[in-house]
């Protein structure tokens, strides 16, 4: 016979503790006392990858419309492809950051500097591959460490930036393939 639960909350806050905190706090938006890490560091956090998705918006986007040669019409169009998803990155980071209170940092002046990954203009496609993929892998290693810092403290940011990581690996790998 099955044990009978309907009373057994022994690690969840009685509901009426949750309604009465939630009440009482309404104007702290996602970040309930159960928010373990510092808002302002973490926002810090996602700016800084703000600011790295962005750099790699505008490189591939560089990239996507100078790209020349008689083999450059599918890579440029792999460039473009990969600046619109860097793009949707950005929108899901700087959406968490609202939501987590604070303001996301989109002001060019400084935007190189707070990024992970460099803007490199080349001359050539293979450069251009090549300066990608180093971004790419810059960007993984970036998100494997945010992705270590925000564990179980914080798993809806976490969840977030392991679907970004997926992607970013995706991109590494294209990359990589078009060098062979």
């Amino acid at each position: 016979m099955a044990k009978d639960y309907t009373n057994d909350s022994s690690f969840l806050t009685d509901v009426k503790t949750l309604r009465a905190r939630a009440r009482k706090q309404i104007e702290d938006g996602a970040l309930t006392p159960g928010y373990e890490l510092d808002p302002d560091q973490v926002i810090h956090l996602l700016n800084t990858a703000l600011a790295t998705e962005l750099v790699c918006v505008l490189r591939y986007r560089q990239h996507a419309v100078t790209a020349s040669g008689i083999h450059s019409e599918p890579i440029a169009a792999e460039f473009l492809v990969h600046s619109n998803e860097e793009l949707a990155h950005a929108d899901l980071l700087a959406k968490r950051i609202v939501q987590l209170g604070g303001t996301p940092e989109m002001d060019p002046a400084g935007l190189s500097e707070r990024s992970h990954a460099e803007y490199v203009a080349c001359d050539s496609i293979d450069k251009m591959i090549r300066e990608n993929l180093v971004a790419e892998r810059v960007a993984i290693e970036s998100y494997r460490e945010m992705i270590r810092f925000f564990g179980d403290k914080d798993s809806t940011t976490r969840a977030m930036l392991e679907g970004i990581l997926a992607m970013e690996e995706a991109h590494a790998d294209e990359l990589a393939d078009l060098l062979e």
